[in-house]
This record gives structure tokens, C-alpha cells and sequence, in this order.
């Protein structure tokens, strides 16, 4: 399996910037998609951030996966990888 990695940069209530990537299989293309996982992931937050668009998330590179991504691909589809101000 390789997956896509989508760079993704997206502004908290409090102003900090959080960075994180959302990994899916290369055959889901289709950006919409792409961004409702970010949203799903999202909803799980306890703070609120701006909307999730096109213009915060970017493919960046495909990749082999580790074993625990591709558990999570089974189980939701996709995964996250929090960068910076995730928490």
C-alpha cells in the first residue's frame, strides 16, 4: 500500500496555527474527500478552528506506510499525523 501525504496548516479560535497531515490511500483523489477527514479529525478537537478549504490543505508527497497508519486506514479510512498545535 503507499499513501498520500496532504500537508495541512489551519488557524485555531486562538490564533495559534496548527499543522498536521492527513494520510490516505493514493486512490482517493478526490479533495473532497481529503477534507472530510480533516473535518472528521477536527470535530474531535476541543477548540474550534477556521474552516478547512482547499487553501489549507495541500497534497505533498506519496509514501510507504508504518503498520499503525495502515491500521487506521483500515479502520477510518485515513489518518493523522499532528505536527504543531494539535493539542
Amino acid at each position: 500500500m503507499k499513501i498520500s501525504v496532504w500537508d495541512t496548516y489551519l488557524t485555531r479560535e486562538d490564533g495559534k496555527v496548527m499543522h498536521f497531515d492527513i494520510l490516505a490511500p493514493t486512490e482517493v483523489q478526490d479533495l473532497n474527500i481529503i477534507l472530510g477527514y480533516g473535518k472528521d479529525y477536527l470535530r474531535q478537537k476541543p477548540f474550534l478552528t477556521h474552516n478547512l478549504t482547499s487553501n489549507e490543505c495541500r497534497f505533498c508527497h506519496i509514501e510507504q506506510p508504518s503498520e499503525a497508519i495502515i491500521s487506521d486506514i483500515k479502520q477510518k479510512g485515513y489518518s493523522i499525523v499532528e505536527m504543531e498545535n494539535c493539542i
